[in-house]
């Protein structure tokens, strides 16, 4: 079971005491840390969830000048939502986000609630972002576990195998508390996270500059980039979806919602392009789906530019079709909308690429 080492209290003292004059004298200066706002803090951690920081920072500052506060949010159509967050990826923290909202709004006055268990009953809330705001926002006595905090506390004691295995986190979770800065709990661990970030990394830690390698098991022990032990990763399954792009007169297309179905899954559950995994022969298979879902005859298909594209461990090629139509079928779940304005909707990565090869194509 993970450890660290018995630190005497004048020690742990002297352990808190560099990491926080560490950060203080190094932090990053990130929007979010300008202001102890507890709106804007949970909106940096739930953007940054999975994500780089660099990637985050755009969104940010837009999805802030729509929605200012939580008032905003909780009253703005959930489609607004999505198409401000689209691009960022892993849209249930947008859903959880905007269902979250509505229910501070509603509950708490429309404030993000200071009470542990409250914070938890939000749609999206999990133990570490509940920790992480009410510490950073309220000064709350709890210590935040992340991958960047866990990864520290790897090395600080050595400890081996797979840090997510449960009995392991609850430790490394008890073992945070214990080393906690309780006077200044928001800014111990944002210190940690930090540290985690841009010292501690993954790949080629810079103990050189650790403010803290004095008491690390794993520096002393020459084994930093031993640990943590690497996650069994779940094996990539290999995927190839063709899309249909219908096109009308007009020019309009044709888009759908799939809720629960695979392909909902790969377009995030917003706005798609009919679309159907495909094996051997993807503009037969693709002729086919369409028959079937929307009883169209089997049009001719021009393959477009493909595209790759991940979601979590799928690795999928796209394979974009264009088809003109005299007409667009009508469908429940399905509306018309022309090409070139289908970036004003919420819509996925995946679909976006798809749009793009067909513009490229009705332009040339």
């Amino acid at each position: 079971m993970p450890s660290l080492p018995k630190f005497p209290p004048r020690a742990l003292s002297s352990f808190r005491r560099r990491l926080l004059a560490w950060f203080r004298a190094n932090q990053r200066d990130l929007p979010w840390r300008r202001r102890r706002d507890p709106y804007r803090i949970w909106l940096s951690e739930v953007m940054l969830q999975q994500t780089r920081v660099a990637a985050v920072l755009p969104y940010y500052g837009r999805f802030l000048r729509r929605f200012p506060t939580v008032r905003v949010l909780g009253r703005a159509p959930l489609n607004d939502v999505l198409k401000h967050w689209a691009g960022l990826g892993y849209y249930s923290r947008a859903r959880n986000l905007h269902a979250a909202a509505k229910v501070i709004v509603a509950r708490h006055g429309g404030r993000f609630p200071r009470d542990h268990r409250a914070a938890l009953e939000l749609p999206g809330i999990g133990g570490y972002t509940a920790a992480a705001i009410l510490s950073i926002a309220y000064g709350q006595p709890l210590a935040a576990l992340d991958g960047n905090v866990a990864r520290v506390l790897a090395r600080l004691g050595a400890v081996r195998g797979d840090l997510r295995v449960p009995s392991r986190w609850h430790r490394l979770g008890q073992i945070a508390q214990e080393l906690l800065a309780v006077r200044a709990p928001g800014e111990w661990n944002q210190a940690m996270m930090e540290l985690g970030a841009t010292v501690c990394t993954p790949r080629a830690p810079r103990c050189q500059a650790c403010p803290v390698s004095h008491w690390c098991r794993a520096y002393a022990l020459g084994i930093v980039n031993e640990l943590p032990a690497k996650r069994v990763k779940r094996a990539p399954k290999r995927m190839s979806i063709a899309a249909a792009v219908l096109l009308d007169p007009r020019k309009r297309t044709l888009l759908v919602k799939n809720p629960g179905r695979q392909d909902g899954v790969l377009f995030s559950r917003m706005w798609q392009f009919p679309a159907v995994e495909v094996k051997t022969n993807p503009a037969e298979e693709l002729a086919q789906h369409l028959q079937d879902s929307f009883g169209l005859r089997k049009e001719p298909l021009r393959a477009l530019p493909g595209a790759s594209h991940s979601v979590t461990y799928r690795q999928v090629v796209l394979l974009p079709f264009l088809a003109r139509v005299e007409r667009l079928p009508k469908k429940p779940g399905a509306r018309a909308i022309p090409l070139g304005t289908i970036r004003a909707i919420p819509i996925s990565s995946a679909t976006r690429k798809i749009a793009a090869a067909a513009q490229q194509y009705v332009r040339s």
